[in-house]
């Protein structure tokens, strides 16, 4: 049977975006996001675009955006061409026959032609994805700049401003005994005014995390993020079943497949899931992984890899057809960016972020700014950055 609507042609561009302040891990920080962006065009005209996202390079897993971009020039792009775009299940399966792995630039690729065949259909995405069921998330900010007074001063301004009330805290690059008084400096700044969360991003082990975890509990921390290694699950399970009835355990890392989410609900090592598409390997991945979790009443998190628009609002689609037991999201990432290269960002309204309704992924591309960050339109080279050295305490 001849293709409806084959797929013609798919390009990936890598660009370079400047934060509007380093962004400090457990790992390092960044100044600059480098997200691949892809663009991908049915035979009957419609575009659609993708996005993947990295943070600081292959320092988050092992894909980068110059092997994400060589993947989807050198095997994705070829494996799928005049294949049928209404096809989204027989298109991962043709990347995954092609291309071992690289979930991050399967997601793009998948996150452009569902754009592409919803915006031929002339409905939102999430049509395409069983329907919404929630219209808004409460939107998380991420305090990260690794100084008290100017995470208070960012935090009273985002209260003010009606965006975000609540916060996550990016620690594990100083000493524990130091993330537990910055944590609890800024608890009792916000306390009775937001929600506080912390990321450990697998700085720690289990007898660390056992140790300063109820301190950072009592002095307020309701929700905390992969406190250990991605492997570490009996870690987990431990501080999940000791700590479990005073603040939730959230796996990151560690919840990549659904058959990881199925392992973590079988231990009973998490109470929630973070969500995100790009390790996922795309949108309907990510709902096969949300599937577990509502299964197992596990509730869900939509995470960041701190995308532009383009990842945002596709994965806010997704999200949007999830179920109620969640903690929100933290889809920010067009805020931390100088500039984005959508003309218009999704709105925030008293706190929340309103999901988009399409066509497509709901967002509209400005090609002067896609053309100004284009890393190849610019000359430049791969930039490598070092996120070995650890942050100054």
């Amino acid at each position: 049977m001849t293709a409806r609507y084959p797929i013609e042609r798919i390009e990936a561009r890598i660009l370079d975006i400047p934060t509007i302040r380093p962004h400090k891990l457990s790992f390092g920080a960044i100044s600059r996001q480098s997200p691949v962006i892809v663009q991908l065009w049915l035979a009957n005209g419609a575009c659609g675009f993708g996005e993947a996202a990295t943070i600081g390079g292959p320092s988050w897993n092992e894909e980068s955006p110059e092997s994400i971009k060589h993947a989807i020039d050198g095997y994705l792009a070829p494996a799928l061409i005049g294949l049928d775009g209404a096809s989204f299940g027989g298109a991962l399966a043709r990347m995954d026959a092609f291309c071992k792995g690289n979930y991050f630039a399967k997601s793009a690729v998948e996150m452009a032609l569902i754009d592409a065949y919803s915006r031929t259909l002339g409905l939102p995405a999430y049509q395409l994805l069983g329907g919404k069921r929630i219209k808004s998330l409460p939107l998380a900010w991420t305090l990260a700049s690794g100084d008290v007074n100017k995470d208070l001063e960012e935090a009273q301004l985002r209260l003010e401003q009606k965006r975000h009330r609540i916060f996550k805290m990016k620690i594990g690059a100083r000493t524990p005994e130091q993330d537990v008084a910055h944590v609890s400096q800024i608890a009792r700044g916000l306390q009775g005014k937001a929600t506080l969360t912390v990321d450990v991003n697998q700085a720690w082990d289990g007898s660390t995390a056992r140790r300063f975890l109820p301190q950072m509990i009592d002095a307020g921390v309701t929700l905390i993020e992969q406190p250990v290694a991605k492997w570490n699950v009996e870690a987990l399970k431990t501080l999940s079943e000791t700590l479990g009835h005073r603040a939730s355990i959230m796996a990151d890392e560690t919840v990549c497949s659904p058959q990881d989410a199925m392992m973590l609900a079988r231990a009973q090592a998490s109470q929630v899931f973070s969500l995100k598409v790009a390790k996922h390997g795309g949108l309907l991945r990510t709902k096969e992984v949300a599937a577990v979790a509502e299964a197992a009443d596990i509730a869900w998190y939509g995470g960041t890899m701190l995308e532009t628009s383009i990842g945002s609002a596709a994965s806010a689609h997704v999200f949007s057809t999830l179920g109620n037991k969640h903690h929100g999201c933290e889809l920010f990432g067009p805020q931390l960016l100088v500039d984005d290269i959508v003309t218009e960002l999704m709105p925030i309204v008293d706190f929340e972020l309103q999901l988009p309704d399409g066509p497509g992924i709901g967002v509209e591309i400005d090609p002067a700014k896609l053309d100004r960050f284009d890393r190849a339109r610019a000359g430049l080279t791969a930039t490598h950055i070092d996120l070995g050295q650890k942050v100054a305490a």
